[in-house]
């Protein structure tokens, strides 16, 4: 193991698992020799010092190895995840390889897999027996799994015991490792593990593929201190560690410089950014001041954690300009009594006025959120709140959830008492609301003539262009193909249940000016 870079995991390499005598001796073998990710240890939060490396390269060693070879990545779950990939693909590039949109065609196959709920798990594993008479078939073919599920021990166990197809599992915090464990799984056709409980450190300069060229994520932290009680991000992301803001502005102005029309800044608390900092008071409304005096036409953030979203945020924010007047806010309960079982160390009454202060300084912001139903106990007076809640709100959107339990939480050794039955309702109750409060906010548009961001052709329909305004909503409409990638003025026609549909006018100006006078009060 690397101490310099300190490694809680242990790597790997054993004679070809088909020497064993059975698939019992094969996983007796594996657990003999094996150091799980520990959730255990995941969960402790020391004063570690986590070192900033600024320029990563690719050791010489490593150069060419994947020439005439191909690589295939399949993203599960959040934006994080689709970061990652975009890092990791720019690693197989840099080491020769080229990416390929099928696996069928694939020398390397990897899984970016996503822990936060049970339905992506069975996902992935559902794709790894799919994978199978690929390995058959090719036996030279590399299948490796990562992203949050690796950091599970339960995980790892189950796929050295059950799918010997794989060769390759690293976690979320050595993605910078790729090369050296590729050239191992090659080396030793054996199956390398690679996996720390404990978080990386900072890297910078990796290298990386975008998806496309008119919107880029940037990272500025990784990470979350939070421990709700049901998510198992805190133990498969680590600590809060925040990248230095002159390497986040440094991005940002190369995305403009490259003609990048959006950024959305990511974070798996994007607000706690800056509170690591021991030399300088700076945080998240700090870095998007900055950012509004970027020649960039519009700025995001997510996901963002209503503890951390202070006064100066929101004064940052109001300013507008390239900051955009759109919000994404997860409340996941409205029920206090239900928040504090979750951990999230906030009231219904706080989170109310923290949406008061939003509204008063950004009257035309649109919010969203995400709720969970179905919490263990939760009583049909607590969900009532939650719809209560909403209303009060005015929420525009929502992604709704039932409660899905995560091995190793605290929330798993809860009793639950609420049958599926009711959960279901509930949900359903729930999304009539959302449904409700999207038509009514989407129904305002008709009339009126928006700017939209132009991503490209609709997935339905090949003659119909579709983009976003600055408050999120997907538009649709019929316009010449050489817009894809600028802002236009689009105007409303009709109202959709989740979209709206309108007519292409002309390209439109920069900024927030034109939509203000405009669009939606």
């Amino acid at each position: 193991m690397n101490e310099d870079q300190r490694k809680f995991g242990q790597q790997i390499k054993t004679e070809d698992p088909a020497d064993k005598k059975s698939e019992k001796d094969y996983s007796k073998y594996f657990q003999s020799v094996y150091i799980p990710p520990s959730l255990k240890d995941a969960k402790k939060r020391g004063k570690e010092e986590i070192k900033y490396h600024k320029d990563f390269t690719i050791d010489e060693q490593f150069r060419g190895l994947g020439n005439g070879k191909k690589f295939y990545i399949r993203t599960y779950g959040c934006q994080m995840n689709e970061h990652d990939t975009e890092v990791m693909a720019g690693i197989f590039s840099a080491l020769g390889y080229e990416a390929t949109d099928t696996t069928e065609d694939a020398d390397v196959i990897l899984l970016n897999t996503c822990a936060i709920r049970e339905n992506a798990e069975n996902k992935v594993f559902g794709e790894l027996g799919h994978l199978k008479h690929l390995k058959r078939d090719n036996p030279e073919l590399l299948i490796g799994v990562c992203g949050c599920m690796s950091q599970e021990e339960s995980v790892v166990n189950k796929i050295l015991k059950s799918y010997q197809n794989v060769d390759m599992i690293f976690g979320t915090h050595n993605i910078h490792r790729l090369p050296n464990i590729l050239a191992d799984a090659y080396m030793s056709k054996a199956m390398v593990v690679e996996v720390w409980s404990k978080e990386g450190d900072v890297i910078e300069n990796l290298p990386r593929v975008r998806r496309g060229n008119i919107k880029g994520w940037v990272n500025i932290m990784y990470g979350c201190d939070k421990f709700c009680t049901y998510c198992i991000v805190p133990y498969t992301r680590g600590k809060e560690r925040s990248r230095r803001p002159e390497e986040i502005i440094q991005e940002v102005r190369q995305l403009a410089a490259h003609g990048y029309q959006e950024v959305t800044l990511l974070g798996q608390n994007v607000n706690a950014y800056g509170k690591d900092f021991e030399d300088l008071e700076y945080g998240l409304g700090d870095l998007m001041d900055e950012l509004r005096k970027i020649d960039i036409p519009r700025v995001r953030f997510t996901t963002s954690h209503p503890r951390d979203f202070d006064d100066h945020l929101i004064e940052v924010l109001a300013q507008k300009g390239n900051l955009v007047e759109h919000i994404h806010l997860p409340v996941q309960s409205g029920s206090t009594e239900v928040l504090k079982i979750m951990a999230r160390k906030y009231t219904r009454e706080q989170f109310l006025e923290l949406v008061r202060k939003i509204k008063v300084a950004m009257p035309d912001v649109a919010l969203s959120t995400d709720i969970i139903v179905g919490y263990p106990n939760e009583t049909d007076e607590q969900f009532e709140e939650t719809l209560s809640m909403y209303r009060e709100v005015g929420f525009e959107h929502a992604y709704t959830f039932i409660y899905s339990p995560r091995e190793g939480t605290p929330a798993a050794k809860m009793t639950d008492n609420v049958p599926m039955e009711v959960k279901k309702e509930r949900l359903q109750r729930l999304n009539d609301v959302v449904n409700e409060f999207s038509a009514e906010a989407l129904k305002k548009y008709e009339g009126k003539v928006v700017e939209v961001l132009v991503d490209g052709e609709s997935k339905k329909n090949e003659n119909v262009l579709a983009g976003y305004t600055r408050r999120n909503k997907l538009v649709n409409f019929e316009g010449p193909k050489e817009v894809i990638g600028n802002i236009v003025k689009v105007k409303i026609t009709d109202a959709k249940s989740w979209s709206l549909f309108g007519e292409f006018i002309e390209v439109g100006q920069i900024g927030s000016e034109f939509e203000e006078a405009v669009e939606v009060k």
